[in-house]
């Protein structure tokens, strides 16, 4: 076949001493040998061959050194024994430099990166531009000044101390800017270590004991926190307030992050830092009052004295309002995420001055548990419970039936009693209330004040409603005598009841005063009857 159009045909040069031209090769002609493709390149102004032996793999390639001449008229002729095609190309050598890759080298600060490169480019002025790939995948390019020395530098600031970076650098023309040199091979440095940044959120949990409180402290990072450092600890230090003592210490390793103390009933000042080689974050300050009375805590004595407000959940979490108060420049909620362990993983979230609700999201939160929550109020390192509220990611219906007694039972009525029944946290929902469901075990219900409620089998009961979760007592009237009836008393909770399973069965008992009346109904009548007969017939 005849050789291809050279495509691609291009000619550069990387430092002024030589010129490179490459094309692409084009499909394979089948011929060999004499008859095989040859390659000669003209250059027209000179009209002289360019004398320069042509290299062929993935691209095909032919260099030569430079003269005198700037300007060039090149004409690439591709020849076999089936034809001939041609290529040209006209440029300044001067506007065709492709300067080679820098070599790489620099040195670092906590917040900066000083990169020094030396290319072989000597005499050429170079732009040139580096880019600096952060951790997070996210690339930043930099342009440095243009330089005709075989040394170049530039300075990358605003970076996170101990931090790696990744770093490369190409180059081009300054004066003719053609195109962009290859990049140079990547170097990665660490920045240096610098002081942690920012603070940790701390929070506490206060337990009364013989003589003073524990103090069970907790922290986590905060979004702008950066330890800045190899290795990091924790230091608490508490001290009592408004008195000249000794403050106390302790360093906690970084695979902690919750500690417990010891405190007497006066005020004290705790503090949490990070600490790193270099030096330490700013200090996270907590005011923990003193005890008054009995109580080890004023903040233990409210806790009790608080009402619980039920609140509700959603798909996405609990949510929370609460009274907003004036005096206070921010609020926290705690919680529990796991309320029926110890330890029961407290967590907690700051809001500020301005918020009065929150949806309280956990991936721990399930169905069925309940969540308490308490509601503090913050001013000047100093928290005050404000509200406490209890609730269900959702509820369920109660698992296990009121444990029923009967407690009296006579011609026509009967008690039932469930006074044990819990209506506590152990529920998976709040108790509303009770439905008490009865009928005769031969025929359907239909006593009076009652509704109707049937079965999937088609059968009736009566049905009576008790919306006070409190009151576990109720008499079934209306009963007739010498009858058996079954019951059964269902709990429910905003998720409902569970199917009615199992009865309870009872028995009216005989009514001899039935029998008297109906004696005398009968009885009576026919003495008269007979009376009046006898009366006839005298």
């Amino acid at each position: 076949e005849p050789p291809d159009l050279p495509h691609d045909f291009s000619c550069q040069t990387q430092d002024m001493k030589k010129i490179m031209c490459t094309w692409s090769q084009g499909g394979d002609t089948y011929l060999y040998g004499q008859h095989s493709t040859k390659y000669t390149l003209f250059e027209e102004f000179a009209q002289k061959l360019i004398p320069c032996t042509v290299n062929c793999s993935k691209q095909c390639s032919c260099s030569w050194d430079i003269n005198q001449q700037r300007v060039y008229n090149i004409t690439l002729t591709v020849e076999n024994s089936l034809g001939k095609k041609t290529a040209t190309d006209a440029f300044d050598v001067t506007h065709r430099i492709h300067p080679s890759a820098p070599e790489l080298f620099g040195h670092c600060s906590d917040t900066k990166i000083m990169l020094y490169w030396k290319h072989r480019n000597k005499g050429i002025k170079l732009f040139c531009q580096t880019e600096v790939l952060h951790p997070d995948g996210k690339a930043e390019l930099h342009n440095s000044s243009s330089t005709h020395r075989q040394y170049a530098s530039i300075t990358v600031g605003a970076l996170q101390p101990y931090t790696q970076y990744t770093l490369r650098a190409r180059c081009g023309a300054a004066r003719h800017f053609w195109r962009w040199g290859e990049w140079s091979k990547a170097q990665t440095f660490r920045t240096e270590e610098a002081s942690p940044s920012g603070k940790l959120d701390i929070w506490r949990e206060i337990t009364p004991v013989l003589g003073g409180r524990n103090v069970t402290l907790f922290w986590k990072l905060t979004p702008s926190f950066q330890a800045n450092g190899r290795s990091i600890s924790y230091e608490i230090t508490w001290e009592k307030v408004g008195e000249d003592s000794k403050p106390e210490r302790i360093s906690i390793s970084s695979v902690y992050n919750s500690t417990r103390i010891f405190i007497d009933n006066d005020p004290y000042k705790i503090s949490v830092v990070a600490k790193n080689n270099v030096n330490y974050s700013l200090p996270s300050v907590m005011i923990i009052p003193g005890a008054t009375g009995n109580s080890s805590t004023e903040n233990e004595l409210s806790i009790s004295d608080l009402k619980e407000d039920q609140v509700f959940g959603a798909d996405d979490g609990i949510f929370l309002s609460w009274e907003p108060r004036d005096i206070y420049d921010g609020y926290i909620v705690d919680w529990c995420n796991f309320p029926e362990s110890q330890p029961c993983d407290l967590q907690w979230k700051r809001f500020g001055p301005h918020n009065s609700s929150a949806l309280i999201s956990s991936a721990s939160f399930v169905p069925g548990v309940r969540y308490n929550f308490r509601i503090y109020g913050s001013v000047a390192n100093t928290v005050s419970l404000l509200e406490k509220k209890t609730g269900y990611l959702k509820e369920l219906p109660p698992t296990l039936d009121p444990p029923v007694k009967k407690i009296h039972l006579t011609f026509h009525a009967v008690t039932l009693s469930w006074d044990s029944y819990p209506t506590t946290a152990s529920q998976p929902g709040f108790i509303r209330g009770y439905h008490v469901y009865v009928s005769p075990v031969q025929e359907d219900c239909s006593l009076k004040e009652s509704k109707k409620h049937v079965l999937p089998d088609g059968s009736v009961l009566c049905k009576y409603t008790i919306e006070n979760p409190e009151e576990k007592r109720y008499t079934v009237k209306h009963l007739m005598p010498n009858t058996k009836y079954k019951l059964v008393v269902k709990a429910y909770t905003g998720g409902g009841e569970t199917p009615i399973a199992n009865f309870i069965y009872i028995e009216t008992p005989f009514d001899s005063s039935m029998v008297y009346l109906l004696g005398l109904l009968v009885v009576v009548p026919s003495v008269v009857a007979a009376l009046c007969h006898w009366k006839m017939k005298w």
